[in-house]
């Protein structure tokens, strides 16, 4: 790979003069490229340039989420694309008029930053904000997170409206990278407003559902958990979670009345994709319950029973993606908790350098018993540090 330095790629870019003696940015890298519907290639693409206000990051760890899968496999986006987006890295160069970081820090970047100005931002409901909407981070092509590749283009609205977060020393990489999703996840725990004497149901446990059950049972609620594979189960248990429904050889419902006297679960997190598990879900909630969808983001028409919402005041409702708002909250839990009984690097199955990042893909599109979070590491060790 031809290397330039940084003073002669990036020299009008970068605002220290002090960065530009140590830091070398390659001509091009390897990134993992979207060319349409299950057509995911390894590249070699230009690194990309950086402009005033922007940031260049070195990805360390990007873990493949449920989201990128969808896009890969409905075709929901344009191709080309670089994907990927609970990202973790180095920042190796800064553009002009960056204030605050500082080359060789060690960050988070999200890839959506609301404005906190708008209707949407006012009204409680950032991820309808138009500039949220709007993805900020890329590792070349249309924007679209770009953490599937060795560097990424960070662009001024989310450097300015605190995208990027310092991952404390001590805090591995892969460990910080779970800063946006765990975000995604506890918005919708507080969306359920859940009281101590509550019971609740989270249907699916993968790193998602285990994540929203870890969360519910830090409220006092009691946590009951369902999945097929055992596997699962015993590794929900490491973080407390001693309520295992065996969903391959249980009746899930019949369950979940019988722990709660009849009544149901007073909320009900259904934490797995598709629509097949909804009516399980409204099934299991008692009347004026909760069922929050979490996963179902995918358009399309769905079934239910709309007297169990008017007639059983069941209530319906979903989240999606992140709110910056807990933002603090979130780093606290996610930092914090390495050394203090949340070290969510016990979710990860599976680590794949980037030249296997197909076989990675095709390894998360097809959950199996021994599969949880699955990480693409451009240089592979580096999530460790």
């Amino acid at each position: 790979m031809n290397e330039v330095t940084s003073v002669n790629r990036m020299a009008t870019q970068i605002s220290s003069p002090e960065s530009l003696a140590v830091q070398t940015v390659p001509a091009t890298m390897r990134a993992v490229v979207y060319r349409g519907i299950n057509d995911m290639r390894v590249e070699t693409v230009p690194v990309p340039s950086i402009g005033p206000g922007e940031l260049l990051v070195r990805i360390a760890t990007c873990g493949i989420c449920g989201t990128d899968l969808k896009k890969i496999h409905f075709g929901s986006h344009s191709a080309p694309r670089i994907f990927g987006h609970e990202m973790s890295g180095t920042i190796v160069a800064r553009g002009e008029g960056v204030n605050g970081y500082e080359v060789g820090e060690r960050v988070v970047v999200h890839h959506h930053v609301p404005c906190n100005e708008c209707y949407y931002c006012r009204k409680g409901t950032p991820a309808q904000c138009p500039l949220y909407k709007k993805t900020g981070v890329t590792a070349g092509f249309e924007p679209s997170g770009g953490g599937f590749a060795e560097y990424i283009r960070v662009m001024d609205f989310v450097v300015t409206n605190g995208g990027v977060v310092r991952i404390p020393a001590g805090v591995p990489f892969e460990q910080a990278a779970f800063v946006e999703p765990v975000n995604t996840v506890l918005k919708g725990v507080k969306m359920l407003n859940l009281a101590p004497d509550d019971t609740v149901l989270v249907i699916g446990q993968g790193p998602i559902g285990l994540m929203h059950a870890v969360l519910a049972s830090r409220t006092g609620a009691r946590v009951l958990t369902s999945d097929l594979y055992q596997e699962r189960h015993a590794i929900a248990a490491r973080y407390g979670l001693k309520n295992p429904i065996h969903a391959a050889t249980e009746n899930v419902v019949e369950r979940v009345y019988a722990e709660t006297d009849g009544r149901g679960a007073d909320a009900v997190v259904l934490a797995v994709g598709g629509n097949a598990l909804i009516k399980t879900a409204m099934d299991a909630c008692r009347p004026g319950g909760k069922v929050m969808l979490f996963a179902q983001t995918q358009h399309g028409d769905a079934t239910f029973d709309p007297g169990a919402v008017c007639m059983d005041e069941k209530t319906l409702l979903g989240s999606y993606s992140s709110s910056f708002g807990i933002l603090d909250e979130v780093t606290d839990l996610v930092f914090g908790g390495y050394r203090n009984g949340f070290d969510l690097t016990q979710l990860i199955s599976h680590r794949f350098p980037l030249e296997q990042a197909v076989a990675a893909i095709d390894i998360a599109s097809h959950p199996k018993a021994d599969s949880m979070k699955i990480m693409i590491e451009p240089v592979p060790g580096r999530g460790g540090e």
